[in-house]
């Protein structure tokens, strides 16, 4: 489980990898990964995009942005939280994605600032990469 907290937003992310999903005879490996978006501060916030920068084990990155997650751009007041699943597909057998919401906050007296918050940094594993000792 990695977490992160930007702004009193905490971001929890928890990767599995879809072995029934994956073909590495046909260099396809399939993960899900599991979001919590947690509000611990004291305005009420909305999620309106996100920026994902997905880099597999060979180098080569994806950079994904959209409005909002899972066709949704959730508002969270104090306290609240937010989970959803969703997933990635690579060719190599790992891989690593980082990145970050734009929120706007709908309360308090910053209300309208646009602001980011980190999605920690996470690490793509399958059991079809072979062990490094480091």
């Amino acid at each position: 489980m990695y977490e992160t907290t930007t702004a009193a937003i905490s971001v929890t992310v928890r990767p599995v990898f879809l072995d029934d999903q994956s073909s590495p005879s046909k260099s396809h490996y399939v993960w899900a990964y599991q979001v919590r978006i947690e509000n611990r501060g004291g305005d009420t916030v909305q999620l309106v995009s996100r920026y994902w920068h997905i880099t597999d084990a060979k180098g080569r990155v994806q950079e994904v942005r959209g409005p909002g997650v899972v066709g949704e751009q959730p508002v969270l007041a104090p306290g609240q939280s937010f989970e959803y699943t969703s997933g990635t597909p690579l060719t190599t057998p790992s891989g690593i994605m980082v990145g970050r919401y734009e929120m706007v906050r709908q309360t308090g007296k910053d209300a309208g600032e646009h602001f980011e918050i980190d999605i920690p940094a996470f690490s793509l594993d399958s059991p079809h990469q072979p062990v490094q000792l480091n």
